[in-house]
């Protein structure tokens, strides 16, 4: 079964890193695997997208995600578009970096059960002093699906920050670890 993954949020939020991110911790994991952004005006601050992909077999199809088995909200101001729910339904797993309790989320069609509220924007200013949610919100992804192992995730920060230094990949993984804890 191939898993269809969407991440939603704004430009300079680093959507296209956390399909990157989820699709190394995938093949780390020994699954085939895709990342690919929403090509578009990304523009600072506008709402993007990305995709990823996570299959046992080889994955062919390379378009866009329409019907996501998960769906990815770092921006919760984005909740509300209707452009962000598209394909939706009844099992569609949402994480969502919200403020917000489980119980005060409501999106139409999709079963409590499959919403996932963490506040990725707390974790991220508490371990990395900034509000940058990419990375910490995977720490939610990896747990509430099981799809990468945080293992995997965590050697994937290792690798795609290792230029921006030790300490920037340590504050990313005490991120993820951090979002992995949580209770949903």
């Amino acid at each position: 079964y191939m898993h269809q993954i969407r991440i939603h949020g704004r430009g300079g939020q680093g959507v296209v890193t956390a399909a990157e991110l989820i699709a190394a911790a995938a093949f780390k994991d020994g699954k085939f695997a895709q990342a690919f952004p929403s090509f578009g005006v990304e523009r600072t601050g506008a709402p993007i997208e990305a995709f990823a992909r996570i299959d046992k077999k080889q994955i062919r199809t390379r378009e866009q995600v329409n019907n996501p088995d998960i769906l990815i909200i770092q921006d919760s101001t984005l909740i509300d578009n209707e452009r962000i729910k598209r394909g939706c339904g009844g099992k569609t797993v949402i994480i969502i970096n919200t403020a917000k309790e489980k119980k005060d989320i409501k999106i139409k069609g999709v079963a409590a059960k499959n919403i996932y509220a963490v506040n990725a924007t707390k974790i991220a200013l508490a371990t990395l002093g900034k509000n940058i949610v990419n990375t910490t919100i995977l720490g939610a992804f990896a747990r509430a699906t099981g799809l990468v192992s945080l293992n995997s995730l965590k050697e994937a920060i290792k690798e795609k920050f290792k230029d921006k230094g030790i300490e920037t990949v340590n504050k990313n993984i005490s991120a993820i670890e951090e979002t992995y804890k949580q209770n949903f």
